[in-house]
């Protein structure tokens, strides 16, 4: 890739270090969606060994590119999206991809392809990872940054994703039990 692309290219990810999520940090910040992003990267990584058959390499990817259009929209948090918002930051998307000099255009457009169809063993994983990174960073930040309708939210998120995986079951079992002593938590202190 030429440098004057890939500098292209860096500059519009570069918004989403910008751009805040509606989650909030364990230090009471708001996240942004880069550091969302990096760290179902992260979890990719880290989750590699419980997925043999899969290329971990194109999950790592799929998570580090899948919230790309919001450095166009923003983010709009899951229970205010709706289908329009989501087809806005798709075409938005894939007209910035369709910029991009070949080999980088054909496969970013499959990797979205991919990540949209949800019905390879990386997809499902990237997918997985994405809803369960977000109940995890709720479950860090401090109780008052919940809305109230988040309490049940946060046992329900993502919970059809993870069903292709027992091993994503038990992360699943194990975040909800870290989600219901914060609850019981904040029951006895008020919040």
């Amino acid at each position: 890739m030429q440098p004057t692309e890939l500098l292209r290219i860096l500059s519009v990810a570069e918004k989403l270090k910008c751009n805040t999520r509606h989650s909030y940090t364990s230090t009471g910040r708001h996240e942004s969606v880069a550091e969302h992003s990096w760290r179902i990267a992260l979890m990719g990584m880290l989750v590699a060994d419980e997925f043999p058959e899969a290329d971990m390499d194109k999950v790592i990817r799929m998570c580090l590119i899948h919230d790309l259009g919001e450095a166009f929209t923003g983010d709009i948090p899951s229970f205010e999206k709706t289908d329009q918002d989501e087809k806005k930051e798709e075409n938005v998307l894939l007209d910035w991809v369709r910029t991009f000099p070949e080999p980088e255009r054909s496969e970013w457009e499959a990797l979205y392809a991919e990540m949209n169809a949800l019905e390879t063993t990386e997809a499902k994983i990237y997918k997985a990872l994405d809803k369960i990174e977000a109940v995890i960073q709720h479950d860090e930040a401090d109780l008052s940054t919940w809305l109230p309708l988040e309490y049940d939210l946060q046992l329900e998120y993502g919970k059809e994703n993870m069903e292709f995986s027992e091993y994503m079951k038990a992360l699943k079992a194990e975040v909800d039990q870290m989600t219901r002593a914060k609850i019981a938590v904040g029951k006895k202190l008020n919040v």
